[in-house]
């Protein structure tokens, strides 16, 4: 998990939670269970109407990867890729036959292991290629699948708000009851405000910055592969996979390779 996470998490509760009891008003008048119900029951619907039941399964992998997952840091993905350009060029392209048992990232595996198998490198770059594609498709559905709920959660915040309000103009009779009716009916706006705001829409925005860094560090893998298997030169290989990189991060690829 990254640091400006864990800030995330601490921090928007904490003030929510200050906001709601700072003036010594109890915490127990902000929580309505049928409020609760219909944010959250009707949300879950709208996500069960729009997508496949399997992906609506699939949230909590979905939440897990966009919180704890962290990506590779691509200084250390080109000093690998140069490292097996290098064993390639010095002992041939079989032996990283021996290597691939140790490499844990399964795209790297399975460019690596085509190009030791001889596959032509219009096909190895094809099927590649073709999975980058399945995975961005996948990292879609998770983000919208989320988008989905940030933006039906308000909505149903406010129909629950207006349920709230028909039942309290409905018993006018005991008008001392009417600030309290009216502030349980707005718990539900407030729910579905939060439930979108501080859940559902930053996860759909961190699953859109996780997909494009993973993307990012898979195009750094295929260019590399492709290298690999064309029997580059190790240097070449490495001026090649650094243009990826900003001009600062490659000053400090070089000084960590020196190191």
């Amino acid at each position: 998990m990254d640091i400006a996470t864990i800030i995330g998490l601490i921090i928007g509760p904490a003030l929510l939670i200050w906001g709601m009891i700072g003036d010594g008003s109890p915490m127990k008048m902000f929580i309505d269970y049928p409020s609760v119900a219909i944010v959250g029951g009707g949300a879950l619907t709208a996500a069960l109407l729009s997508f496949p039941l399997r992906d609506v399964l699939k949230v909590p992998k979905v939440v897990k990867h966009a919180l704890f997952n962290k990506t590779r840091d691509p200084n250390e993905l080109i000093r690998e890729l140069v490292h097996f350009a290098e064993v390639a060029r010095r002992d041939g392209i079989l032996s990283l036959e021996n290597s691939v048992r140790d490499i844990k990232d399964d795209f790297l595996v399975s460019g690596i292991q085509m190009a030791v198998d001889g596959t032509d490198p219009e096909l190895i770059e094809t099927i590649l290629e073709s999975e980058l594609d399945a995975i961005e498709e996948r990292h879609g559905t998770g983000k919208a699948l989320f988008d989905n709920l940030g933006k039906y959660a308000p909505a149903f915040g406010m129909i629950g708000t207006l349920i709230g309000l028909v039942k309290m103009l409905a018993n006018m009779s005991d008008p001392s009851q009417i600030g309290a009716g009216m502030a349980v009916a707005l718990l539900t706006t407030m729910y579905g405000a939060l439930v979108a705001n501080m859940f559902a829409l930053p996860v759909a925005d961190k699953l859109a910055k996780r997909s494009s860094e993973e993307m990012f560090i898979k195009q750094i893998i295929l260019r590399g592969v492709m290298a690999i298997q064309s029997g580059d030169n190790p240097r070449v290989v490495e001026q090649k996979l650094k243009t990826f990189l900003p001009v600062a991060q490659r000053s400090s690829a070089e000084e960590a390779a020196a190191a």
